[in-house]
């Protein structure tokens, strides 16, 4: 008996292994066969991957020159790697940005690291697909289309003039990152969406921000637990202004349907939208409006400290623009307009700096590129600077050039706002605080950099590592 037990046992461990065996040759035979329609790369550690060099190249700002650029060198301009835990290919190029920035939703949808679900909120438009994304962008859009931005210039104008006024004007030493910070906030919080907000609201978005992209690890103390903490603070402040808004509006006091909030919160009470998805795209807006904004016009007067014949050439726009209009008066939305060689110049430091890297996709079905496969559930990465920084789109990449602008840009090969149906849907008012923004200072002040050589870091966002400390003074009238 104990013999045929022995000789069963021994049978079943052979079958056992001989099925395993099968299994794993047949596994190998097929991930072989996957590897050869796999774009080429390492993969990196199991899980892990590559994202120790990706953050550690992050942080020095040298993403691109440290990370993508040597795999580029030795892989071609489509790579695979793995990085947060997911098998990723990075792309480079124009034509593959066009490729998967215009098949999002049918191809691609947009991919963010699970921290920023959390935080920015899984009802916002960064998280919506099909109709959702696209209703709610309509609703975004008619706030930011040509009748609401005639109605936003004053508004921006008077609240540069007044923060200029009471904090500029009594200091000779001023951060300029931290002022347009500052400024940028308050625009699309009270000029946008016509909300109050207490002092001290500014810092606590700027808990949320540090934990972005923080390791989705939460204990108490770390980034997350404090970006968490902070997350539901403004959740509890927005939620008391929005149920008090849709009362008011509910007793016949609608007040201005122009603004944002106003819109956001009269769909709300036709069903159409809800309260989640209200508060969570505020927050979604409040970050995506301020942050990337403050850092393009820091950008911008670096450059125009570095280049003289520059900024020569834009004060001359600018008093010629303010020559035409009475003294104290406000600019209009066509004054804007004219600003032609100050928005290059903006432009041009966007593509040097962009305010954004790039952004991550998912493929929702296996995807056939360039002779490669990319299997359903692999994340694409697209980078801004596989473009900016490319002699094939831009000549002489790494000159500060703003007249390149007078010449048409080959589509998809200048990013700074993403592009495909997810291009950010406040560019515009971006553009608007950039050029407003420049044209107070630039007429009312003598500045200079006092750190000319500060670098530039990235925490997840990038930002001048000292806040860009500048001497300002009075001009004579």
């Amino acid at each position: 008996m104990a013999v045929q037990i022995c000789f069963l046992l021994s049978w079943a461990l052979f079958c056992s292994t001989a099925m395993l065996l099968a299994i794993f040759l047949k596994h190998r035979k097929g991930c072989g066969k996957s590897d050869r329609k796999l774009p080429p790369g390492e993969m990196g550690l199991p899980w892990i991957g590559e994202t120790a060099y990706f953050y550690r190249s992050q942080r020095g700002n040298q993403l691109f020159e440290e990370f993508v650029q040597p795999r580029v060198a030795k892989y071609g301009k489509i790579f695979k790697t793995r990085l947060l835990g997911s098998p990723t290919i990075i792309v480079n190029g124009a034509e593959a940005n066009r490729f998967f920035l215009s098949n999002e939703f049918k191809l691609v949808i947009s991919s963010w690291p699970t921290t920023s679900v959390q935080l920015m909120g899984i009802n916002s438009i960064m998280e919506k697909q099909g109709e959702q994304h696209r209703f709610l962008r309509e609703i975004i859009a008619t706030s930011l289309g040509p009748a609401g931005l005639e109605i936003l210039v004053p508004k921006i104008c008077d609240s540069v003039q007044l923060y200029l006024d009471k904090n500029w004007n009594v200091r000779d030493e001023i951060s300029l990152f931290h002022s347009a910070k500052a400024l940028t906030f308050t625009i699309v919080l009270v000029c946008l969406l016509g909300l109050n907000f207490e002092p001290g609201t500014l810092s606590t978005f700027e808990r949320v921000l540090e934990g972005v992209f923080a390791a989705p690890v939460s204990f108490p103390g770390s980034k997350l637990s404090r970006a968490k903490k902070a997350r539901r603070e403004i959740k509890e402040m927005l939620i008391k202004v929005v149920r008090e808004k849709r009362k008011e509006m509910e007793s016949g006091l609608v007040g201005d349907e122009r603004l944002l909030f106003t819109r956001f919160v009269s769909g709300m009470i036709r069903g159409e939208i809800s309260e989640e998805e209200v508060i969570d795209n505020v927050v979604l807006l409040v970050f995506a409006a301020h942050d990337t904004t403050s850092f393009a016009i820091a950008m911008t007067f670096k450059m125009l400290a570095e280049h003289p014949d520059c900024h020569y050439l834009l004060l001359q726009e600018h008093d010629d623009i303010m020559s035409r209009r009475r003294p104290g008066e406000n600019l209009t939305l066509e004054d804007t307009k004219k600003m032609k060689y100050t928005w290059q110049v903006a432009r041009e430091s966007m593509r040097l700096f962009p305010p954004i890297f790039g952004s991550f996709r998912k493929a929702i079905a296996d995807i056939e590129y360039e002779g490669f496969t990319i299997p359903k559930g692999w994340k694409v990465l697209w980078t801004t600077y596989g473009t900016h920084y490319n002699e094939e789109y831009f000549k002489d990449p790494l000159t500060f050039n703003p007249r390149r602008f007078e010449e048409p840009i080959p589509p998809y090969a200048y990013l700074p706002f993403g592009g495909g149906p997810r291009i950010c849907a406040g560019n515009q008012l971006a553009k608007l605080n950039i050029l407003i923004f420049i044209h107070y200072v630039v007429t009312r002040y003598n500045w200079s950099l006092l750190c000319p050589d500060e670098q530039i870091t990235m925490d997840p966002l990038p930002f001048p590592s000292h806040g860009m400390p500048i001497k300002v003074s009075l001009k004579s009238s």
